[in-house]
C-alpha cells in the first residue's frame, strides 16, 4: 500500500493527529497523505509537517492502509459516495465526524463490503498535546484497528473506549466541551476588565487561574465538589460569587447546553 494513513479533511484536527503521531514516531510523515480542496491547508501539511498533499480525496485514499475521515459531518455523505469503489476493502476506516454513526458511514460507502469502522470524537487540546478522544468501535472492527486508532489519538492526549450509543455525550461534554471553558474564561476577562484591570491583567490573571486549577483536577485525589469546597470559605468572597452563580441557575444552564449539544449530534446523524 502507498500510505499507512489517508487524511480526509486537513483541518485543524487532522494536523493535530498528524502532528502527535510524527513526533512520537507512529508515523513517518512520508507515510501519510492528506486531502483538502483549501490550498492554505496544503501548503500547511506540506511545509511545516511534510505531508504529501492532494487536492482530491480519490487520489488520496486508494490504496491506503487506514483512511481518516475528518471533514464536516454535513459533508460526510458527499465524500463516502467518492470513496467505496476506490477504498480497499481491507482499510480500516476511522471517522472523527460529529454525529456520524458508524452505519451512516457503512451505508455511503456500500454495504457490499464489511468495512472495519472506528469512531472517534477528540478534541482542540490534541493541538498541545492534551487531548482526549474516546472510541467506538464498529460492527466489523477488530481488536487491532482498536488498537491503530487508539496509538493515534494517544499520540497527543488521553483515550477511552465507550459504546457507540455514548458517542453523542462524548461529543456534547469533551469534543465541545474546551469552548465552554474558553466562554467562562472569556466573561471572568470581561468581569475583570469592567472593574478596572487592563485586559492583559485580566487575561494572564484568568487562564493562569483556569491552568492552575485544570491542573489540580487532574492531580488531585479530591473531587470537584470537595475542590470547590476548599476554596469557598463561609460567608466569604466566594461564596458570594457561588450563590449568585446559583440564584441565576447557572450550573442548570450548563446541563441543558450539554444536553443542547447531544440532541444536535444526533440531529446531525439523521
Amino acid at each position: 500500500m502507498k500510505h499507512g494513513l489517508a487524511i480526509i479533511g486537513a483541518g485543524n484536527m487532522a494536523e493535530a493527529i498528524v502532528r502527535g503521531v510524527t513526533s512520537r514516531g507512529v508515523l513517518r510523515a512520508d507515510q501519510i497523505v492528506a486531502a483538502d480542496p483549501s490550498p492554505q491547508r496544503r501548503e500547511l501539511f506540506e511545509t511545516q509537517l511534510k505531508v504529501t498533499t492532494v487536492d482530491d480525496n480519490a487520489s488520496a485514499a486508494r490504496d491506503a492502509r487506514a483512511i481518516l475521515l475528518s471533514v464536516k459531518p454535513q459533508q460526510m455523505a458527499t465524500a463516502l459516495s467518492s470513496l467505496g469503489s476506490i477504498l480497499d476493502p481491507q482499510a480500516l476506516v476511522i471517522s472523527i465526524a460529529a454525529g456520524i454513526g458508524t452505519k451512516f458511514i457503512e451505508k455511503h460507502l456500500g454495504t457490499s463490503t464489511r468495512w472495519r469502522i472506528v469512531r472517534a470524537m477528540p478534541n482542540t487540546p490534541m493541538l498541545v498535546g492534551q487531548g482526549m478522544t474516546a472510541l467506538a468501535r464498529g460492527a466489523n472492527a477488530t481488536d487491532d484497528d482498536l488498537a491503530f486508532a487508539r496509538q493515534l489519538f494517544e499520540s497527543a492526549g488521553t483515550v477511552i473506549d465507550v459504546d457507540e450509543d455514548k458517542m453523542n455525550a462524548v461529543t456534547a461534554l469533551s469534543g465541545s466541551g474546551p469552548a465552554y471553558f474558553f466562554y467562562l474564561v472569556e466573561q471572568m476577562i470581561r468581569a475583570a476588565v469592567e472593574l478596572g484591570m487592563t485586559p492583559e491583567q485580566a487575561h494572564t490573571l484568568a487562564t493562569k487561574t483556569a491552568l492552575g486549577a485544570a491542573t489540580m483536577l487532574t492531580t488531585s485525589q479530591d473531587s470537584p465538589q470537595e475542590l470547590r469546597r476548599k476554596v469557598t470559605s463561609p460567608g466569604g468572597t466566594t461564596q458570594a460569587a457561588i450563590e449568585s452563580l446559583e440564584s441565576r441557575q447557572v450550573a442548570q444552564a450548563f446541563a441543558d447546553a450539554i444536553k443542547a449539544a447531544e440532541r444536535r449530534g444526533r440531529e446531525l446523524g439523521q
